[in-house]
């Protein structure tokens, strides 16, 4: 078929197209938005944007639904509520009960 097989160097993540979609996207949507102040800072920062990306984050590849996919609760659920994440740099909306 022709296909070559093409090896990238070792410890050289922008060479390889996803790890530098993933850095970039770390980057330009938490990392440029917060402080970080020591490892720790940034390890919890890290975290909590991969919990929001894997459980509420819309990603294209899935028809703008998020990993976990939500059920469409219907206008008698109650009032909508915003949700923080990473302190109030990204949200999710739900609908709560009085």
């Amino acid at each position: 078929m022709g296909i070559e097989e093409v090896v990238i160097a070792p410890c050289a993540p922008w060479q390889n197209p996803f790890v530098e979609r993933l850095i970039g996207s770390l980057r330009r949507v938490c990392l440029d938005h917060v402080i970080v102040w020591n490892e720790r800072s940034l390890r919890r920062h890290l975290e909590q944007y991969l919990a929001y990306y894997h459980d509420w984050r819309t990603h294209l590849s899935l028809d703008k639904d998020a990993p976990v996919s939500r059920t469409v609760q219907s206008p008698t659920c109650g009032t909508i509520v915003q949700v923080p994440h990473l302190g109030g740099l990204h949200h999710h909306y739900e609908r709560r009960a009085a």
